[in-house]
C-alpha cells in the first residue's frame, strides 16, 4: 500500500467524523471542517477515489469504502489514544486537546500508539467521550 499524506489521512478522518455522527457527508461539509476550499476538497476527494478510500455519487454524496473505513478508523483511534495520553500523563486542557493530537497523530508510528494503548490500559473512550476501537 502507498504511504498517504498528512492532507489525506485529515480528509479520511474528517468523513470518519461524519460518518460516525450519523451525517451524509458533503464536499461543502468537508471543506468547512478542515477550513479549506471546495476546489481543495475536489481535488483531494479525487485522489482518495483512485487510491479507494472513498465514492462518490452523483449527488455529492462521499462514502468511505471498506479499506477508507478501516483506515480513517486506524487514524481517529491514533488520535484518540494520544489525547487520553495527553489527558492523563501531561494534564493537559481539553481546550487545546484536538490540536496537540492532530499534530502527534501525524508524527507517532503505529506501533507507538499501539504501546501507549497498552500504558493506557487500552482505553474505551477517548477523554471527548468518542469510542476507541479495537
Amino acid at each position: 500500500m502507498s504511504q498517504k499524506t498528512k492532507s489525506q489521512e485529515d480528509y479520511l478522518r474528517a468523513i470518519y467524523h461524519f460518518f460516525e455522527e450519523g451525517k451524509r457527508v458533503r464536499s461543502v461539509d468537508v471543506a468547512e471542517y478542515l477550513k479549506v476550499s471546495k476546489p481543495s476538497v475536489a481535488e483531494m476527494t479525487s485522489s482518495l477515489v483512485k487510491m479507494g478510500f472513498i465514492a462518490k455519487n452523483r449527488y455529492s454524496s462521499i462514502k468511505l469504502t471498506k479499506k477508507g473505513a478501516e483506515e480513517a478508523r486506524k487514524i481517529t483511534n491514533k488520535h484518540r489514544i494520544i489525547e487520553v495520553f495527553l489527558t492523563e500523563f501531561l494534564k493537559m486542557e481539553k481546550k487545546n486537546l484536538h490540536e496537540e493530537a492532530h499534530r502527534l497523530e501525524h508524527a507517532f508510528s503505529d506501533n507507538v500508539v499501539k504501546r501507549l494503548g497498552v500504558l493506557l490500559k487500552k482505553p474505551k473512550k477517548c477523554p471527548h467521550g468518542k469510542p476507541i476501537m479495537r
